[in-house]
């Protein structure tokens, strides 16, 4: 059974696009999932990226292009600018985290729950009822996010850890069990070829 290791940030717009491909993709090749939400900025700064604030402005004018024309293709809602982005991904990641491990809901609903509300419902996910209503509606306890706070942040340090030790550098990234690795929500066409066995 294949494996994939999904290297995500919680306020990534392209992690927002990639909506629950992922999990379709997995179930149609028999394969896992473990989600490692991660510190995105801190992700760039250890492996040659920049911030898209800090951007050359050329690439900043091809993002504004690009993210809303990848969110019409997509059919999905896209704000652009939302009222809160950039905001504090830690508290999400922990709560995903944490839900991941106690389990009793839908992990990928509930990634996808944070990257919406962020770049389609104009919510802070730091807040921690956006976060318990984000986990409540995925099919999880929502006082799980409050005593598993500890364990959440531990698991987000080494999940940053663990993506520049095996490549990624971006988000969403996808990486199989035997190396191969996907960056991009525009690669997940490329993943579900892979893991057909085509290659």
């Amino acid at each position: 059974m294949a494996h994939i290791d999904y290297f995500f940030s919680t306020i990534s717009p392209y992690t927002y696009l990639a909506g629950r491909q992922l999990e379709e993709i997995a179930a149609r090749h028999g394969a896992t999932i473990t989600y490692k939400p991660l510190d995105i900025i801190s992700l760039f700064a250890r492996t040659g990226g920049t911030p898209p604030a800090e951007r050359h402005p050329v690439r900043q004018d091809y993002r504004a292009q690009d993210l809303p024309r990848r969110a019409r293709i997509l059919n999905m809602p896209l704000n652009l600018k939302p009222a809160h982005f950039p905001t504090n991904a830690a508290p999400s990641s922990y709560a995903l985290i944490s839900a991941q491990a106690e389990g009793g809901g839908d992990v990928g609903a509930l990634a996808h729950a944070f990257t919406r509300a962020v770049w389609a419902e104009e919510k802070d996910i730091a807040d921690d009822t956006v976060i318990h209503a984000c986990l409540s509606g995925a099919g999880f306890d929502p006082a799980l996010a409050d005593r598993g706070l500890l364990a959440g942040a531990e698991a987000y340090i080494a999940n940053l850890e663990e993506a520049v030790e095996k490549g990624a550098f971006g988000s969403p990234f996808y990486i199989t069990d035997d190396g191969q690795k996907f960056w991009g929500q525009d690669r997940l066409a490329d993943l579900d070829w892979y893991l057909s066995g085509a290659a």
